[in-house]
């Protein structure tokens, strides 16, 4: 008896019928893929991407902005420095907007063409794409690594290999690195890296992200996005007939069959379609087009720059594989009347609410005072009469100087008759810093009964234009 996974299981010719067992495998062997290397149009505009996101991944922490990193995300000392903008956890509503901002831009390119981040910007393809790349200069194109993996081990294999995965590590620890220097200053990482002083974990973090890279990019490849990448799954909630996505035409390319570069296809009762298989060499998933849209389809266009080619070489006209959508196939619409289509309401929507939301953030960053306050009550300290006859509370005022100057900063209160900082109302705050420091406020014996009381702390820069008014109560005891 044979199961469906391919194994004899020779059942006791004794035993009755239904005593026989079948084996059947949960779980498919990996096998390898080797992606034939291609080019053209959107080879090129993955390549433009590789090189785009990682000029700014690597660069960026190493520019300055002032004194001071341009981006930096100093979780020792709470602040997160992006260009002239410096944000307290305080400020974590625009940290949260710009997650939202990178949300539904993923839903509007996603109903507007697919996969485009998957396909060009997403950091697997991206590194796979490095990491590949490296794999073929050193051993060589698909049909190379496919018969050096099939020979046993000998001096060039070895050498090969070995040569591949220190590459591998090379890269992989330069980007493990780069990732934690957009949390610790990079200049001062890379000094205690070659002092031999970075503390504990700054190692572990490097290495979890340079391992993180070389597993991914290395080894899993397309069993990240076919298998524990959840965008995978959820991606086609979000497609509907006028996406674009990389179709397959179906009408023009079947019956597919070979045949000479001479022959009439329509004599010979077959499509475009060569089957010459291509589209699935260069596929980074493995998957083949021609079978529809699948969930491990990640757009990149690999299969159209290759079917074009293929194309080309019969004589043929290209888009037997294009990006289009499943109602521009169905109606053979042209190219005007299909990007027509896609401006539907649901991309209007997506686009009005990302603009409303990018454009709010906006006004609010140009309106943000530049600098925070936070009020507490001594609770140390009871409220008290002193000298003069007056009550008096004591508060703990905590400055925090969101601006790149030093700052000077006047505290009065009001909300009751005769109301005074009786405390120095005057501090000095160094530029991103925070103060904190106690302050007296007095009110006459008679200026209110007995019981807490609402008050305002104005604190207003005398430097630069802001001012806030923080609430908190006055005690006058009984």
């Amino acid at each position: 008896m044979k199961t469906d996974v391919g194994k004899t299981i020779h059942a006791d010719p004794a035993s009755p019928p239904e005593a026989d067992a079948e084996l059947v495998s949960l779980y498919q062997a990996h096998k390898k893929i080797y992606p034939r290397s291609v080019s053209g149009l959107f080879s090129q505009w993955r390549w433009g991407m590789v090189f785009l996101t990682q000029l700014v991944f690597y660069g960026l922490p190493w520019l300055e902005w002032g004194q001071r990193q341009m981006v930096l995300f100093d979780l020792g000392v709470r602040r997160f420095y992006i260009f002239g903008l410096v944000l307290y956890p305080q400020d974590f509503i625009y940290l949260t907007g710009m997650l939202v901002v990178a949300a539904l831009s993923l839903f509007l390119f996603t109903a507007v063409a697919g996969r485009l981040w998957c396909g060009y910007a997403c950091p697997q393809t991206v590194y796979t794409e490095i990491f590949l790349w490296i794999e073929r200069k050193l051993e060589g194109d698909r049909s190379a690594q496919m018969r050096r993996d099939a020979q046993a081990l000998s001096l060039d294999k070895a050498w090969r290999k070995g040569a591949k995965h220190l590459a591998w590590l090379a890269v992989a620890a330069w980007t493990g690195f780069t990732f934690v220097g957009y949390f610790t200053p990079i200049r001062s990482l890379g000094m205690e890296f070659l002092q031999g002083d970075v503390g504990a974990w700054g190692i572990f973090w490097t290495g979890f992200y340079g391992f993180a890279t070389y597993g991914n990019a290395g080894f899993m490849r397309e069993q990240v996005c076919k298998y524990m990448c959840p965008y995978a799954r959820f991606q086609s909630a979000m497609f509907d007939k006028d996406t674009l996505i990389v179709t397959y035409d179906t009408q023009r390319g079947e019956p597919r069959g070979a045949r000479s570069r001479k022959a009439d296809p329509a004599a010979l009762n077959l499509g475009a379609c060569t089957d010459c298989s291509l589209c699935v060499q260069v596929c980074p998933t493995g998957i083949d087009i021609r079978k529809g849209l699948q969930y491990e389809c990640i757009g990149c266009g690999a299969c159209a720059d290759v079917c074009d080619t293929v194309m080309d070489k019969m004589g043929y006209a290209r888009g037997l594989v294009k990006y289009t959508t499943e109602n521009a196939m169905k109606n053979q619409w042209t190219t005007a009347q299909t990007l027509r289509h896609v401006l539907r309401p649901r991309i209007l929507i997506y686009t009005s609410i990302l603009l409303g939301i990018v454009i709010a953030m906006g006004v609010s960053l140009a309106l943000r005072t530049p600098f925070k306050v936070n009020v507490v009550r001594d609770r140390g300290v009871m409220s008290r009469i002193v000298s003069g006859g007056k009550i008096e509370n004591v508060y703990q005022l905590q400055v925090m100087n969101a601006t790149e100057s030093t700052q000077r900063y006047r505290i009065t209160a009001a909300g009751l008759p005769g109301l005074v900082v009786a405390s120095d109302n005057v501090t000095t705050v160094e530029s991103t810093q925070a103060n904190r420091l106690a302050v007296r406020v007095q009110a006459p014996y008679d200026a209110a009964p007995p019981g807490s009381h609402a008050i305002q702390f104005e604190i207003e820069s005398l430097d630069s234009p802001g001012h806030l008014s923080e609430k908190s109560i006055f005690m006058v005891p009984r």
